[in-house]
């Protein structure tokens, strides 16, 4: 095809595009890729899908998107002057000369242009744009999908099914002659509708209050219900045309009438330049990036903190998936957070594959193995490990409480939160933070207004662009929240600090995890290897301790408070606890005085002296189970007691009890009572009790859902390319005919047809000449293709050629080649 022959279809259209067109083609819209096109008319057939369509309309931003919706109803073709008059309105076409608003408009139609032809959405010289067919029936106006514009139908569309005597009638009331036809009487009153001195002298004769009528339905929707007698205004207008009937009761404004009352724009505010985010304050860098720091710290110290307390088996799943209500409230409790942010976290851990169902038969979520190596990692490792995580997780926390399509409720680690937009959202909403001056916070509503301008239809074009539903509205739509939500979690998890974007976080986004670690560890806190005692029975932790010290902190004491310091209580249970643990006395003093600031208190020293001396007194064993306690004075006192009734103790020896209750719930209930009873195996052993040990077998981190199919790399797209057009060649090659073979009717492309001996014929003839052939070939598969191959040997009922197709030397069985052509010298038959 020659370069200044204009295309005829997007298949000449793409077929003129170079390499590098193509490939940005595939790149914008992946799902092209899969499975890759035979040929160029495979690709412009699958580009012109109504699947294909609404995914590419969902990516343009919204004067793209204006644009396409004005092409919509435009004229098809269309040339550059009309597009660009229905979104500047009337006026001159010297973009110096309109007002800043058309100046903007004039300046930015070629870039939105330009990303619509590279998305093949439009094809055509600027003289003759055609929007594709798929896209222009989802944009254009009907009755059943109003269109974005407002606009609604032509005036040959309106009056389709309209009597030619009624046609005379409204021709007679404007003023126009008679004509002989309809197809004429139409032509003669749309172009009265789009003369803008004729129209502005029929408007004049129009009564105030059908001026009134217009004025409601110029912008849409552009239709409105009358009576059966409709009032004088409404009949004036529909006697001239202004208003078309479209039922009985419906009538319809239409369009080259809309677009005179709106001085020939499309739309009524035109948004060509994306809105901008302000700043809603300044901040010091060094304080944003110190708040983030402390931000991230709290947030390593809360993971670790649920991991702890899910170590020994956390709450069971339900049946349905997920964490149930009361389990949500216990952990938001034991964190002592809200139930929103503790689903967050917990959502969190999960996706960093830290947490995961265990799966048992009493199935239960747990730690994983990988969170013991988390746990070992400096702590700038895992907070980038964190970030990382949730940077492209597409689990949203921020949905736990609500309900689903069908009503059911939504629960933390259930199977419905994920939401394959979200890591695209969180990742623009930090570059928008980026791009302002460090330490600038911006202002939320301005970020939301610049999201809904980059990807207006992303509340679905089944919504918002073929009218199958509401628009979403300001902050309800799906990507605003997911927003709103990023905004949340990123300072939870100190990606921002005071509303400004951190520069640990810049350096996440801009140089990878490394360079964010190097960023974040000088402003951590070093942990302490000390506590301070003091005589209430509690322990002042200054600052984040050692692992070793907090580890067994946690079992020795009980946390009462937290914030900049942590206070922890000693209690009888919880040095009962450190003893079940395995842990002597004398350890227990030379623990709290080697990590002590301050004297060991007397009162400490008591506490654990008098827990360790009754500590293990008496002894719980399965019998059912047992009591066995040397001093005889015990075990009375333990019958004698009323809250020992639902045990049924009785006593088998002077020394002995039994009862019907299982060892552990004879153990607890003991303790409740005040004793220190210890559990013994066996053999008379003290069982020890560790800190939970219980890990779910090897688990990876959930798998993002993605949004649609991954974008090709350059390599993929490279190959893609070069198979497209290679397809393309075998598919448009002309074949010659043979010379005395009769005209055929098969259509063109169509496989080649020969015998057994002329395709042998045919193949070895062209090794000999080393010409090229065009071969129809079925596969071991029974797949069909054609193909273009240059043969270089054949022997032993095999050819092996060069093929054009895959751009590689491939061996053929000849039994399996259906048919050979010569290929035409020069393109012609």
């Amino acid at each position: 095809m020659g370069t200044t022959t204009p295309p005829r279809t997007l298949a000449e259209a793409l077929r003129a595009r170079g390499d590098e067109s193509l490939a940005g083609l595939l790149r914008a819209r992946p799902d092209l890729l899969n499975p890759v096109p035979n040929d160029i008319t495979q690709l412009a057939t699958r580009a012109g899908t109504r699947a294909s369509v609404v995914r590419a309309l969902e990516h343009l931003d919204r004067f793209a998107l204006q644009t396409a919706e004005a092409l919509a109803v435009a004229p098809d073709p269309a040339p550059y002057g009309t597009l660009l008059s229905l979104l500047t309105g009337d006026g001159l076409d010297d973009g110096e000369q309109r007002d800043d608003a058309g100046a903007a408009i004039t300046a930015a139609l070629p870039g939105a242009l330009a990303t619509l032809r590279e998305q093949a959405l439009v094809w055509g010289e600027d003289d003759r744009l055609r929007l594709v067919r798929t896209a222009r029936e989802l944009l254009a106006p009907s009755p059943q999908h109003p269109s974005p514009t407002g606009l609604g139908p032509t005036v040959a569309e309106a009056t389709a099914g309209m009597s030619p005597g009624r046609l005379q009638e409204i021709l007679a009331a404007t003023g126009l002659s008679a004509t002989h036809d309809p197809v004429s009487a139409v032509a003669a009153l749309s172009s009265l509708f789009t003369d803008r001195t004729r129209m502005a002298e029929l408007l004049d004769t129009a009564p105030v209050e059908a001026l009134s009528v217009l004025d409601r339905l110029v912008w849409g929707p552009p239709y409105g219900e009358v009576t059966p007698n409709p009032t004088p205004p409404v009949k004036w207008l529909r006697d001239r045309g202004l208003l078309l009937p479209v039922s009985t009761r419906t009538v319809v404004l239409p369009r080259e009438a809309a677009l005179h009352l709106r001085a020939g724009r499309a739309h009524r505010v035109p948004e060509p330049v994306p809105p901008a985010v302000a700043a809603a304050a300044e901040r010091d860098p060094q304080a944003v990036d110190r708040a983030a720091a402390g931000q991230a710290f709290t947030a390593l110290a809360t993971v670790e903190e649920l991991l702890k307390l899910w170590n020994g088996g956390g709450p069971a799943i339900l049946r349905a998936g997920g964490l149930s209500v009361r389990e949500l409230k216990r952990t938001a409790n034991a964190l002592d957070v809200t139930e929103p942010i503790a689903a967050f976290w917990i959502e969190l851990a999960y996706g960093a594959g830290l947490l995961a169902s265990d799966g048992e038969t009493d199935e239960r979520y747990a730690p994983t193995p990988a969170s013991d190596e988390w746990l070992d990692l400096p702590a700038e490792d895992r907070w980038t490990h964190l970030a990382t995580a949730w940077l492209a997780a597409t689990r949203t926390p921020g949905l736990v409480g609500g309900q689903d399509a069908k009503g059911r409720a939504l629960s933390a680690l259930g199977p419905e939160l994920d939401r394959s937009a979200a890591p695209d959202v969180r990742r623009r909403v930090l570059a928008l933070f980026a791009e302002l001056p460090p330490g600038t916070a911006p202002d939320a509503e301005t970020l939301l207004r610049r999201l809904r301008w980059e990807r207006p239809l992303r509340g679905g074009p089944a919504a918002s662009a073929t009218g199958q539903g509401p628009a979403p509205t300001e902050g309800t739509d799906l990507r605003s929240r997911l927003a709103l939500w990023t905004l949340n979690e990123a300072e939870l998890l100190g990606i921002t600090g005071r509303g400004a974007l951190s520069a640990q976080a810049r350096a996440l986004l801009a140089e990878g995890e490394k360079a964010a670690a190097a960023r974040l560890a000088p402003l951590l806190p070093e942990p302490l290897d000390h506590v301070l005692l003091q005589a209430d029975l509690t322990a002042v932790a200054p600052g984040p301790l050692e692992r070793p010290l907090a580890d067994m902190l946690s079992v020795l004491a009980d946390v009462e408070s937290k914030g900049g310091a942590t206070v922890y209580r000693f209690t009888p249970g919880s040095v009962r606890r450190a003893l079940d643990a395995g842990q002597a006395a004398t350890d227990l003093h030379a623990f709290v005085a080697a990590h002590s600031r301050t004297p060991v208190p007397q009162p400490l020293s008591y506490l654990i002296d008098d827990v360790a001396r009754r500590h293990g007194h008496l002894r719980i064993g399965a019998a059912a189970a047992y009591v066995r306690c040397d001093d005889e004075a015990v075990l009375n006192e333990i019958l004698a007691d009323r809250r020992s009734t639902g045990l049924r103790l009785r006593r088998l020896a002077p020394t002995v009890l039994a009862s019907q209750a299982d060892p552990g719930s004879l153990l607890e209930a003991l303790r409740d009572m005040g004793y220190a009873p210890a559990a013994e195996s066996a053999e008379g052993d003290v069982l020890i009790t560790r800190a939970g040990a219980r890990r779910t077998p090897p688990r990876t981190p959930p798998v993002p859902v993605p949004e649609g199919p991954p974008v090709p790399d350059d390599t993929l797209l490279g190959a893609a390319v070069r198979a497209i057009r290679a397809g393309d060649t075998a598919a448009t090659a002309v074949r010659k005919e043979p010379a005395d073979a009769p005209s055929s009717n098969a259509p063109s492309g169509a496989l080649p047809r020969t015998t057994p001996a002329e395709t042998l014929a045919t193949v070895q003839a062209a090794a000999m000449t080393g010409s090229t052939v065009w071969i129809g070939y079925v596969n071991a598969d029974g797949a069909a293709s054609q193909r273009v191959i240059a043969p270089v040997r054949v022997e032993g009922g095999f050819v092996t050629a060069y093929d054009h197709t895959a751009d590689e030397v491939r061996t053929y069985p000849l039994h399996r080649i259906t048919g050979v052509a010569e290929l035409a010298e020069d393109g012609k038959g």
